[in-house]
């Protein structure tokens, strides 16, 4: 039984969520087009030359066990899957490229050669168009923090007005936030927001509304805060200094767009961490409501989603336990949809759109944590189904995809341990896709739609991690190609 790990672990999950990192998706014989630079997307798409089908390509981060986690493309066939270049030649060592985004036809990313240490890169998808943007920290920094532990190098990739943003420390300024254009001469730093030697703002949660790019920052004075930048220094400012207490910080967080408004959770040191929203100026950033007014813990909201014209989240009021709530921005608006789990808290969470109605798991403290769906009232918001019928268990679906009219998700039905599933929105027609792994768990994570197949990452027990397809039928849920046979 062979347990190879293939594909790079991201991290938004934990060591055992294995994650097969996708961002790029462009056109066969156009990967050097231009695309849509304003989009915000991990898309780009060009016209294309020779044959003209349009073959559409995938860029992963894979571990093929030789050349250790490398860049790789795909077309979702065996023969179509290749390593684009062996960054860091040294046999077995990896050059941990991640963060992928797509931007101006092209695939940026973090990578690190074994010289320049963790630096911007990016690709068309051919050897000879993998490079590094720029050597933006000359110092050969080493592949994870010695304090923290967490990896180095540029993060939080983010399209704006013409132009890439991250933040990346460049050895003098600390982490700040910067932009390029694609060329080394374009990558510069947009301004220094925590002046002070070798201080860093940590400057994240990029979120592009009415022509400016929003974030959380830290100025040394203020705390972390909500800024905005309009790409240049003067135009990099704080929008309010929400929380005015001493060394208080208002923390940001969830940054969403809604109804011409920017709505994010934040700490204003009188009502903890609530429900607020912004214009962009400072008058218009204020509490859209204080919805725990019982303890002074606030609301913990957490993962905003915008579904039939409101605003959806989980929160907790002090008495309910953690609920689903929803807004339309104002305070008589915001109101708690459903008390899922009056015993205690539901915890609503991985809200996804589908077929309309907004699907996500949630424990009634009977059923455990299986699959619901609202249409955003009461009476409509019910469990699916209850996937895993031993009480209290719970199936624990993680939504991932829709695909050909049906979502796509794992779960365990206590039976045939996590696996994927698919959903049609009835209970009947909420079914095990296929037991990919008969003796333990396959685990799926990372999907993603190419060519008209739904593509994942899942371990069968007998390849190991690797890059699985399905088109929703059991025969037709298939290994793609064993990357180290």
């Amino acid at each position: 039984m062979k347990k190879q790990t293939v594909f790079v672990s991201s991290p938004l999950f934990s060591c055992l969520r294995i994650s097969c990192v996708t961002a790029l998706l462009f056109t066969l014989g156009a990967c050097g087009s231009s695309g849509d630079g304003d989009s915000g997307s991990n898309s780009a798409t060009g016209s294309g030359g020779g044959s003209g089908v349009a073959s559409e390509i995938k860029l992963l981060a894979v571990d093929d066990g030789v050349n250790g986690l490398e860049p790789w493309k795909t077309d979702g066939t065996a023969a179509g899957t290749a390593m684009v270049k062996d960054i860091n030649p040294a046999p077995g060592v990896s050059s941990l490229g991640s963060d992928f985004t797509a931007f101006n036809g092209e695939f940026y990313f973090k990578g690190n050669d074994g010289v320049n240490g963790s630096e911007l890169w990016k690709t068309d998808g051919t050897a000879a168009g993998t490079v590094m943007v720029k050597n933006i920290n000359p110092a050969t920094d080493p592949l994870f923090d010695p304090t923290t532990g967490a990896t180095v190098g540029p993060r939080g990739f983010t399209v704006f007005n013409g132009a890439l943003y991250f933040q990346v420390d460049d050895g003098a300024h600390g982490y700040e936030l910067w932009k390029t254009d694609g060329t080394a001469a374009g990558t510069v730093l947009v301004k220094d927001i925590d002046p002070a030697t070798g201080s860093s703002s940590g400057a994240y949660n990029f979120t592009a509304f009415n022509d400016a790019l929003y974030f959380s920052a830290y100025d040394g004075v203020n705390g972390t805060e909500l800024w905005k930048t309009d790409g240049t220094a003067a135009g990099t400012v704080m929008v309010k200094d929400i929380n005015t207490q001493a060394s208080g910080s208002a923390s940001p967080a969830f940054l969403t767009v809604f109804n011409d408004a920017l709505y994010f959770r934040a700490d204003d040191g009188v009502s903890d961490s609530e429900l607020w929203k912004t214009d962009g100026t400072a008058a218009g950033t204020v509490l859209v409501k204080d919805i725990n007014t019982v303890t002074t813990s606030g609301s913990v909201i957490f993962e905003f989603t915008v579904f039939g014209g409101a605003l959806y989240f989980q929160a907790y009021d002090g008495m309910n336990g953690a609920e689903l709530w929803k807004t339309d921005g104002t305070a008589a608006g915001t109101v708690m949809v459903k008390n899922i789990s009056p015993a205690g808290s539901s915890l609503p969470s991985d809200f996804t759109v589908f077929n309309g109605a907004l699907y996500f798991q949630a424990n009634d403290d009977v059923n455990g944590i299986e699959l619901w769906k609202t249409d955003g009232t009461a009476a409509g918001t019910v469990m699916v189904k209850d996937i895993n019928p031993v009480a209290g268990l719970g199936s624990f679906p993680v939504l991932y995809a829709v695909f050909n009219g049906e979502l796509y998700f794992r779960a365990d039905d206590g039976v045939h341990g996590v696996e994927l599933w698919k959903t049609d929105g009835t209970a009947n027609g909420t079914v095990l896709v296929k037991d990919i792994s008969t003796a333990s768990d396959s685990f799926p994570v990372s999907f993603f739609v190419l060519n008209n197949a739904l593509y994942f990452n899942a371990n069968d027990d007998e390849s190991g991690n690797q890059l699985w397809k399905t088109d929703g039928t059991a025969a037709g849920t298939v290994l793609v190609k064993d990357f180290n046979p």
